[in-house]
């Protein structure tokens, strides 16, 4: 098999029979969405290093508390979706998986961007939605190829400028933080659809207001735009 998926209400732990399938591509232990669940796993085991040859892992909605530092060791990684556990922390092993490219962390207990994450050079999405975030390193800047940041319902008083160096951001939500101001360098976010495509810039449920002008003199003039409609919603 490379493709194995494990379900059932009370599906606490990883059958052991399924580290022994070391061609296995895809695990899914993850319930429907639609479907309203929540499984009781509560720790993804060590054993998980044995699947080397893993590429998607998709864990979401269980009870996971922490990740084992043996995550690092599956370096064909590249979509891991832990969305709706109680994580607190990440492992600094997590900083190897340099095929990742695809990591939801949304509905977790973080409250602050852990650093291994700026150590994946090769993320190109990235949910941290609903964590309470307060703050942003400013090594965010090595997530060169990012093209996706999800960062609704946080604690973010502040938008660091180093944000402003992703340059291939094509996708930024921010509503529902406790920004006020935007860096001067916003404008330079280029790749953003700063027209009224409500997927690309999501600013809704912040204190924002009204940038300085050289955040909109540098980007394209759809950017005033956006802020001058933002303002009279």
């Amino acid at each position: 098999k490379k493709k194995l998926k494990i379900s059932g209400r009370d599906l606490a732990s990883v059958p052991l029979q399924v580290f022994s399938l070391d061609q296995l591509q895809v695990l899914e232990m993850s319930p429907e969405r639609e479907s309203c669940l929540r499984y009781r796993m509560e720790l993804l085991p060590q054993e998980i290093s044995h699947l080397r040859n893993l590429t998607c892992l998709y864990v979401d909605s269980n009870n996971l508390k922490k990740i084992p530092a043996e995550i690092g060791t599956l370096s064909h990684l590249e979509r891991l979706t832990l969305s709706n556990n109680s994580l607190r922390s990440l492992p600094p092993e997590m900083g190897a998986l340099q095929r990742l490219h695809s990591l939801h962390l949304a509905n977790n207990n973080l409250t602050e961007l852990p650093a291994p994450l700026c150590q994946l050079r090769s993320l190109t999405f990235l949910d941290v939605s609903d964590n309470k975030i307060g703050t942003i390193p400013s090594s965010i800047r090595h997530l060169e190829k990012l093209e996706t940041l999800l960062l609704l319902f946080n604690s973010l008083e502040n938008l660091p400028k180093d944000v402003c160096l992703l340059r291939n951001l094509c996708t930024l939500w921010l509503g529902n933080n406790h920004l006020r101001s935007l860096p001067a360098t916003f404008g330079e976010l280029v790749n953003l659809d700063w027209g009224y495509n409500y997927c690309s810039c999501n600013f809704e449920g912040n204190p924002l207001e009204i940038p300085p002008p050289e955040v909109c003199s540098r980007g394209p003039e759809e950017i005033k735009n956006y802020f001058l409609s933002f303002h009279k919603t």
